[in-house]
Protein backbone atom coordinates (compact mmCIF):
# COMPACT_ATOMS: atom_id res chain seq x y z
CA UNK A 1 0.00 0.00 0.00
CA UNK A 2 1.56 3.59 -0.89
CA UNK A 3 0.22 7.15 -0.39
CA UNK A 4 0.34 8.95 -3.62
CA UNK A 5 0.57 12.86 -3.57
CA UNK A 6 2.28 15.66 -5.51
CA UNK A 7 3.43 18.77 -3.89
CA UNK A 8 3.64 22.11 -5.55
CA UNK A 9 3.44 25.93 -5.22
CA UNK A 10 0.94 28.40 -6.84
CA UNK A 11 -0.25 31.90 -7.13
CA UNK A 12 -3.36 32.89 -8.63
CA UNK A 13 -3.70 29.54 -10.23
CA UNK A 14 -0.67 29.22 -11.65
CA UNK A 15 2.54 26.99 -10.67
CA UNK A 16 5.56 29.01 -9.25
CA UNK A 17 7.08 26.07 -8.33
CA UNK A 18 6.71 22.26 -8.25
CA UNK A 19 9.08 19.31 -8.29
CA UNK A 20 9.72 19.84 -12.14
CA UNK A 21 11.20 23.21 -11.62
CA UNK A 22 13.31 21.44 -8.74
CA UNK A 23 14.68 19.20 -10.85
CA UNK A 24 15.18 21.54 -13.99
CA UNK A 25 17.31 24.00 -11.84
CA UNK A 26 19.46 20.56 -9.63
CA UNK A 27 20.46 19.60 -13.69
CA UNK A 28 21.05 23.30 -14.41
CA UNK A 29 23.11 23.04 -11.07
CA UNK A 30 24.87 20.30 -12.45
CA UNK A 31 25.29 20.80 -16.00
CA UNK A 32 26.06 24.92 -16.11
CA UNK A 33 23.48 25.03 -19.00
CA UNK A 34 20.20 24.80 -19.73
CA UNK A 35 20.38 22.98 -22.76
CA UNK A 36 22.45 19.88 -21.37
CA UNK A 37 19.85 20.19 -18.39
CA UNK A 38 16.72 20.18 -20.59
CA UNK A 39 18.84 16.33 -22.70
CA UNK A 40 19.54 15.20 -19.09
CA UNK A 41 16.14 15.51 -18.55
CA UNK A 42 14.67 14.27 -22.13
CA UNK A 43 12.87 17.17 -22.58
CA UNK A 44 12.78 20.35 -25.04
CA UNK A 45 15.33 22.97 -24.87
CA UNK A 46 12.21 25.04 -25.08
CA UNK A 47 10.25 23.50 -22.66
CA UNK A 48 12.68 23.75 -20.19
CA UNK A 49 13.60 27.80 -20.67
CA UNK A 50 9.43 28.17 -21.09
CA UNK A 51 9.01 26.63 -17.91
CA UNK A 52 11.97 28.84 -16.23
CA UNK A 53 10.98 31.94 -17.51
CA UNK A 54 7.41 31.35 -16.58
CA UNK A 55 8.55 30.77 -12.90
CA UNK A 56 11.00 33.87 -12.76
CA UNK A 57 8.03 36.14 -14.13
CA UNK A 58 5.49 35.03 -11.55
CA UNK A 59 8.07 35.17 -8.91
CA UNK A 60 9.10 38.36 -9.80
CA UNK A 61 12.93 37.11 -9.58
CA UNK A 62 15.63 35.96 -11.61
CA UNK A 63 16.53 32.16 -10.44
CA UNK A 64 19.54 32.00 -12.84
CA UNK A 65 22.36 34.24 -13.26
CA UNK A 66 24.97 33.54 -15.67
CA UNK A 67 28.25 32.37 -14.69
CA UNK A 68 31.85 33.16 -15.32
CA UNK A 69 32.83 34.45 -18.76
CA UNK A 70 29.13 34.60 -19.82
CA UNK A 71 29.24 30.78 -20.89
CA UNK A 72 27.58 29.17 -17.96
CA UNK A 73 24.61 29.56 -16.14
CA UNK A 74 24.12 29.59 -12.40
CA UNK A 75 21.52 29.30 -9.28
CA UNK A 76 21.69 32.28 -7.42
CA UNK A 77 21.44 31.92 -3.64
CA UNK A 78 17.97 32.89 -3.24
CA UNK A 79 16.98 29.80 -5.68
CA UNK A 80 19.35 27.55 -3.50
CA UNK A 81 17.52 28.50 -0.57
CA UNK A 82 14.10 28.00 -2.58
CA UNK A 83 15.23 24.50 -3.53
CA UNK A 84 16.33 23.44 -0.10
CA UNK A 85 12.85 24.40 1.50
CA UNK A 86 11.02 22.78 -1.16
CA UNK A 87 13.01 19.77 -0.60
CA UNK A 88 12.66 19.78 3.20
CA UNK A 89 9.04 20.09 2.67
CA UNK A 90 8.95 16.65 0.50
CA UNK A 91 10.55 15.08 2.95
CA UNK A 92 8.35 16.15 5.81
CA UNK A 93 5.56 15.04 3.80
CA UNK A 94 7.11 11.80 3.19
CA UNK A 95 8.01 10.86 6.77
CA UNK A 96 3.73 12.07 7.73
CA UNK A 97 2.97 9.55 4.89
CA UNK A 98 4.97 6.69 5.99
CA UNK A 99 3.43 7.20 9.53
CA UNK A 100 -0.26 7.18 8.21
CA UNK A 101 0.60 4.32 5.46
CA UNK A 102 1.97 2.47 8.50
CA UNK A 103 -1.49 3.30 10.55
CA UNK A 104 -3.48 2.73 7.73
CA UNK A 105 -2.07 -0.98 6.79
CA UNK A 106 -2.44 -1.45 10.79
CA UNK A 107 -6.14 -0.53 9.94
CA UNK A 108 -6.82 -2.43 6.70
CA UNK A 109 -5.36 -5.73 7.86
CA UNK A 110 -7.20 -5.40 11.49
CA UNK A 111 -10.47 -5.91 9.39
CA UNK A 112 -9.96 -9.16 8.21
Amino acid sequence: MKIKYKIWIEKDGKVLFGRGRDDILQALEEERSLNAAAKKLGMSYRAAWGRLKASEERMGMELVSSGEGRKSLELTERTRAIIERFEKLEEDVETLLADAESDFYSLFEGKK
